[in-house]
């Protein structure tokens, strides 16, 4: 029961839900637009964080990033030759952008995933990179980094 109304509280809080308006003719149209942390909200979330093995939630496109923290993190996977992965523009989509939010509890954009589970934003996947652990956990995923590759030339 607890759980049911955890739940229920941190769908109610402000950010959560959108009340959509629209006009025809001068007349306004209103219309409810569905709950993001209802249960079909989060399944479609999950889903989409499970597609691939590297999924990212961003501002842009892996090709044109829009803010300077998703470029990095674009920058950071093309370092370790990490090219083929599900990039979501939260841009083109206020539900993606604040479902994604609602699903991690993670209140910042870009947001990455690795099978399926939250990794973190720019900052945590830095520190993975400058220390080295996103070289293990690209290999957990079956990803060989360039890096290692790089180290062998040098």
């Amino acid at each position: 029961m607890n759980n049911i109304l955890r739940s229920t509280a941190q769908c109610l809080r402000p950010g959560a839900w959108h009340y959509r308006t629209a006009q025809n003719n001068g007349e306004v149209l209103s219309g409810w637009a569905r709950l993001m942390c209802s249960s079909a909200g989060q399944k479609n979330m999950e889903e989409m964080v499970k597609k691939d093995k590297v999924v990212v939630f961003m501002k842009g496109t892996p090709v044109q990033p829009m803010c300077g923290f998703s470029n990095a993190v674009v920058q950071i996977l093309r370092m370790h030759g990490v090219d083929s992965y599900a990039a979501y523009n939260v841009l083109d989509d206020q539900d993606i952008r604040e479902g994604i939010k609602s699903f991690s509890n993670w209140p910042t954009i870009p947001q990455v995933y690795f099978n399926g589970e939250f990794v973190g934003g720019c900052d945590i996947l830095l520190q993975m990179h400058q220390s080295g652990d996103l070289v293990e956990e690209l290999q957990k995923l079956g990803i060989r980094s360039a890096l290692l590759d790089q180290e062998k030339q040098s």
